[in-house]
């Protein structure tokens, strides 16, 4: 059964991502220095990657692109995973990995090339039970008090865009969750998903209608390489328009996320003017 399954995956990268280009030499040897993709993680993101579906090996939507990534370059693909979104972004700076799969924000952009989105998910608010908040306009308001996950895509979009609003950070998904809980914060910002999930813990909690923007999920490689990112840019519009990522959405059954629409590749992060924006 196990055999079966993955003859049926392989037949289906080959099928869905048959039109690949060919890799200019440049490009393979920025993109796998060490002759091999190492190949960044978020295992915290639940809706990119899973572990507990795949028999204690990493499995999901962000695997599946990046071992096809290194599939198309012709080298073995090692999965370098972080807890963190922040500790993922960080790790640009030492070298870790070669590519790495995290929300595309301009704070980022200084260190790591992205590619355009591949796919989005929504980023809202779950208010406690009685909360005078009705609204995503609602929140940010003097005297607000809003758990969040520190360095995640929409703490940083948050600390640009809110006003009045005030922003207590946790260094996890878990702990912000917990933060809202045990200090009574007025809101908790995250992935709608995740909110909908906390939401059932918590009797009487909303989440709000609507959303103040939403993550691109892109794909990113250290800048300095620009023919390995070249390269990754027309991998993902290729991965996007072959249909793969959106057969890598359904194979693992997941909710609240869409393919991103073919973008320019200088796609510059969250834009809450078209109402997009993470981990």
């Amino acid at each position: 059964m196990i055999r079966l399954a993955t003859m049926s995956f392989a037949a289906l990268l080959l099928s869905s991502c048959a039109t690949a280009p060919d890799v200019p030499p440049v490009a393979r040897s920025e993109l796998a220095p060490t002759g091999k993709l190492r190949v960044g993680i978020n295992v915290q993101n639940f809706l990119l990657v899973n572990k507990e579906r795949t028999g204690g090996e990493y499995g999901g939507i962000a695997v599946d692109l990046g071992r096809e990534f290194g599939r198309r370059l012709g080298v073995p693909v090692e999965l370098v995973a972080f807890d963190t979104a922040g500790k993922l972004a960080d790790a640009v700076k030492s070298g870790a990995w070669d590519v790495a799969f995290l929300g595309n924000e301009p704070a980022r952009a200084n260190e790591i090339a992205f590619s355009a989105a591949y796919l989005e998910i929504e980023a809202g608010y779950l208010v406690p039970a009685g909360s005078p908040i009705r609204t995503i306009e609602d929140v940010d308001r003097e005297g607000v008090r809003v758990a969040v996950n520190a360095k995640s895509a929409y703490d940083l979009y948050l600390t640009r865009n809110l006003q009045r609003a005030k922003l207590f950070r946790a260094p996890t998904v878990d702990a912000s969750y917990e933060l809202f809980v045990s200090d009574k914060l007025d809101a908790l910002a995250g992935l709608k998903p995740r909110l909908v999930m906390d939401a059932e813990k918590l009797p009487g909690s909303r989440v709000l209608e609507g959303r103040f923007s939403a993550v691109k999920q892109s794909i990113g490689t250290p800048q300095g390489r620009p023919s390995g990112a070249k390269y990754l840019r027309e991998f993902t519009e290729d991965a996007k328009a072959s249909g793969f990522v959106a057969k890598a959405i359904e194979r693992h059954a997941v909710r609240g996320v869409s393919v991103a629409p073919p973008e320019p590749t200088s796609s510059s992060g969250l834009d809450s003017t078209r109402g997009r924006s993470a981990y």
